[in-house]
């Protein structure tokens, strides 16, 4: 996982100063897809989110995450669907723009309300050329549903680390 997290820093520190002909995000009806791989403790999976842009730094969303790699508890059966199965609504405030980034790069702090827990993520995405780039988040959780989650019950439940590519799908 760190040598994964130290490249992708590196490859999105080259290209920072690239003039992108995407924009990380427009504003009103702006619509991002990410797709990519979930890290936590006990399991790695694959996440999948979906931004719309309300204003000029809003946005609402939906995220899906499954577990698929999960790390056998001794005494225990295998973890279940719905131990490994998460859909959240994300709303997420863009501040790229807001701070003075370049165009083709955007970071967000959000909340995220779903089937485990209400939680909080913090992100940034860089856009290389017309469509297409990566992010990166880490997800939290601030007020878990099931304060005594136990075993496979904290999948999808914990600190989280999301990485993958990024998609304009707007206009």
């Amino acid at each position: 996982m760190k040598k994964i997290f130290t490249g992708f820093l590196i490859l999105s520190a080259s290209y920072i100063n690239v003039s992108a002909q995407t924009d990380a995000y427009k504003g009103k009806k702006d619509l991002r897809y990410h797709i990519g791989a979930n890290l936590q403790k006990l399991g790695t999976g694959i996440i999948t989110s979906l931004d719309y842009g309300l204003g000029e730094s809003f946005s609402i969303g939906a995220q899906a995450g499954y577990t698929l790699g999960v790390k056998k508890i001794s005494g225990l059966d295998k973890a279940g669907f719905g131990d490994r199965f998460d859909l959240k609504a994300r709303f997420t405030a863009n501040l790229g723009s807001v701070i003075g980034l370049p165009s083709n790069i955007d970071v967000y702090p959000g909340l995220n309300l779903g089937l485990k827990n209400f939680g909080g993520h913090v992100g940034g995405r860089v856009f290389f050329s017309k469509g297409f780039g990566l992010f990166t988040e880490a997800q939290f959780p601030i007020a878990k549903y099931n304060s005594d989650a136990s075993n496979y019950e904290k999948l999808n439940n914990q600190f989280s680390f999301n990485l993958g590519v990024a998609f304009d799908l707007g206009k």
